[in-house]
């Protein structure tokens, strides 16, 4: 399942050449994340909190290849890459509207955190069975966001 949405740039969220800030693609493409996993799967984030699960960001990796303009429409998607133990990878892309040149590919890894003791923690199986039907294994076949990357651009 494509997962995907539109987002407006926003003027609060621009530099002064009216383009999206670095530290505003991240936003947007969290945010993209979030109200996927609410559109496409039911599954709000409050939810996987109150049942004791929290995601903490261990790592960012992003490349920002093209400006998201002030007023701009956006189109995000996102994708479960890979699902382990204790930790998910999630790759975001922002496009224009047309998806046809893409602005900046996010790879995000995080980490699960057990909200009763705050530590670090294996995934538990109720989370297993929500997270496993997500990944994308074609994703799977790049070792590295630079891969990734040149398979976009082809």
């Amino acid at each position: 399942m494509e997962l995907k949405t539109f987002y407006r740039i926003r003027f609060n969220d621009c530099d002064s050449f009216r383009h999206l800030n670095n530290s505003a693609y991240i936003n947007y493409m969290l945010n993209a994340r979030e109200d996927h996993l609410q559109e496409f799967y039911s599954i709000p984030m409050d939810s996987l909190y109150k049942k004791g699960s929290g995601w903490m960001v261990a790592h960012h990796e992003i490349v920002y290849l093209a400006p998201a303009n002030y007023g701009e429409m956006v189109c995000i998607h996102s994708s479960l890459i890979k699902y382990s133990d204790d930790s998910l990878l999630v790759e975001i892309a922002m496009w224009d509207e047309k998806e046809q040149q893409l602005k900046a590919l996010l790879w995000t890894k995080f980490i699960h955190i057990n909200m009763q003791t705050g530590k670090r923690d294996s995934h538990p199986e109720w989370f297993r069975e929500i997270a496993k039907p997500m990944e994308i294994k074609t994703l799977q076949q790049f070792a590295t966001m630079s891969d990734r990357l040149a398979s976009l651009r082809r």
